[in-house]
């Protein structure tokens, strides 16, 4: 599901624990950069040069893998795929599973179990839940007043907001952040709007 708080949990894992490793690196929206011009082979490159500090020209996608499945010899390595929808984007990436033994590490963000054939068999996977009315209730206050309650005045529009929010970390933060330091009048407003186009349904 979209807006669950998949990129932000790779995000923590990542930044808690690349400094245990030779050399790691985050690859954001794979799905987005690979449509590009020569999309895959950029990736390639963005991987290569933060696993092993070198910017070499890679000529093709094949060329790339064997690069990288060279740079990766000998050493422990966290990688990050975020957005992944293709398979075509985990061969060129991460080649075959032997790529990352022996102390290495990969994590992949998807909203396609099917994009990992027998995950469960092979892979450790973790299912992002959405937040409890507590849980949602407190993010949104961080991103609306800075503080962990709402204020007394905005209890109820709150409420409101977060109930619509359905549990999705990124339409919490988005709203909140939009009503901060507006009048009560203007939450109102946004509070009616949003019954009728509920926005984060579409975020990514």
């Amino acid at each position: 599901m979209g807006g669950i708080g998949k990129t932000m949990i790779a995000k923590i894992v990542y930044n808690s624990n690349h400094h245990i490793y030779d050399a790691a690196c985050f690859l954001e929206n794979v799905t987005g950069v690979s449509k590009g011009h020569n999309g895959l082979v950029d990736l390639q490159r963005h991987l290569l040069s933060d696993i092993s500090g070198k910017n070499d020209r890679i000529n093709n996608v094949d060329d790339g893998r064997w690069r990288i499945n060279y740079a990766l010899s000998n050493k422990r390595v966290l990688l990050v795929l975020d957005d992944v929808d293709q398979t075509e984007q985990l061969f060129a990436l991460a080649g075959q599973q032997d790529w990352f033994s022996q102390g290495r590490k990969i994590i992949i963000t998807t909203r396609l179990k099917s994009l990992l054939k027998n995950a469960d068999e092979i892979y450790d996977v973790y299912w992002p839940e959405k937040l409890s009315h507590d849980e949602s209730l407190e993010l949104f206050s961080w991103h609306a007043f800075r503080q962990k309650c709402p204020i007394k005045s905005h209890i109820d529009l709150s409420k409101r907001f977060v109930q619509y929010c359905d549990g999705l970390p990124l339409a919490l933060q988005v709203l909140g952040s939009s009503c901060r330091e507006k009048s009560i009048d203007v939450w109102d407003t946004s509070c009616k709007h949003i019954l009728i186009t509920p926005f984060w349904k579409n975020l990514k």
